[in-house]
C-alpha cells in the first residue's frame, strides 16, 4: 500500500513541476508577486519591475486604474494566464493583474524620459495621440496629460504635429494612409507648475 502512496506522490510532484510558467521568470497562473511601478507614466519601455529582482517580468500590467504620473509605487499583482482560443495580435494575453497598492511615493527628481506621440491601435494603423483644446496640447495614455513647453521651437513642432493630425481626423480619406512620420519621440520631465497633470517637453525628434 505504501508503494501506491509513493507513486501518487511522485505523480503529483511530477505534474506540478511541469506546470507551465509565463514570462522570463516563469510565473505560475494565480501566483501573487510584488512590483515596482515607475513615476514616468507612459514612457517608452514603461514596464513594471518584479521584486526582489528589480527586472522586467516582460508581462503587461492591467487594472492599475489609480496610477498617477509623478509617483513611484510598490504594488501587489497576480499572474493571470489566458487560456482561451488563440487570437490575432491585440486579443487577450497572459499578464499581471493589479491587486492593491503597498506604498506610494512622490518623485522629487528632475530626470528626463522619453514618450512616443505615435501609438499602435490594433486593429488599425498607428495613430498620432496629440490633440489640442484651446491653447493646450494634450495626449491620452491611459490618463489625460498636458504637454507644456518653454522653448519656441518645441511649441512650433507641437503645433505642426497637431495641425497635421487635425487634418487627418477631419478628412476620413486620410486616416488609413501612412503617417508622415515613422516616429515622434518627445523628451519630457514632470512640469513643476502642474505636477502629475503635465509633462514639460524639452525636445521633439521627428523621423520621416
Amino acid at each position: 500500500m505504501k508503494y501506491i502512496y509513493l507513486l501518487i506522490t511522485l505523480f503529483i510532484f511530477s505534474a506540478c513541476s511541469k506546470e507551465k510558467g509565463y514570462g522570463r521568470f516563469n510565473l505560475r497562473d494565480g501566483q501573487e508577486v510584488e512590483l515596482l511601478v515607475s513615476h514616468h507614466y507612459g514612457a517608452i519601455n514603461d514596464a513594471p519591475l518584479l521584486l526582489p529582482q528589480k527586472e522586467s517580468a516582460e508581462l503587461p500590467l492591467s487594472n492599475f486604474k489609480d496610477r498617477e504620473p509623478g509617483y513611484n509605487y510598490k504594488i501587489k499583482a497576480k499572474m493571470v494566464a489566458y487560456n482561451g482560443p488563440e487570437l490575432m495580435d491585440g486579443g487577450p494575453s497572459d499578464g499581471l493583474q493589479f491587486i492593491k497598492i503597498i506604498s506610494r511615493e512622490k518623485y522629487t527628481g528632475n530626470d528626463s524620459f522619453e514618450i512616443s506621440l505615435i501609438h499602435s491601435f490594433i486593429p488599425g494603423p498607428p495613430q498620432i495621440i496629440l490633440w489640442k483644446e484651446e491653447d493646450k496640447y494634450l495626449i491620452n495614455i491611459g490618463t489625460k496629460i498636458q504637454l507644456s513647453y518653454a522653448d519656441k521651437k518645441v511649441g512650433d513642432q507641437l503645433e505642426e504635429i497637431w495641425q497635421y493630425n487635425h487634418k487627418r481626423l477631419t478628412d476620413y480619406s486620410l486616416v488609413s494612409l501612412p503617417l508622415k512620420w515613422k516616429s515622434i519621440q518627445a523628451t519630457v520631465t514632470h512640469d513643476p507648475k502642474n505636477f502629475g497633470k503635465a509633462y514639460l517637453v524639452s525636445n521633439i525628434k521627428l523621423v520621416e
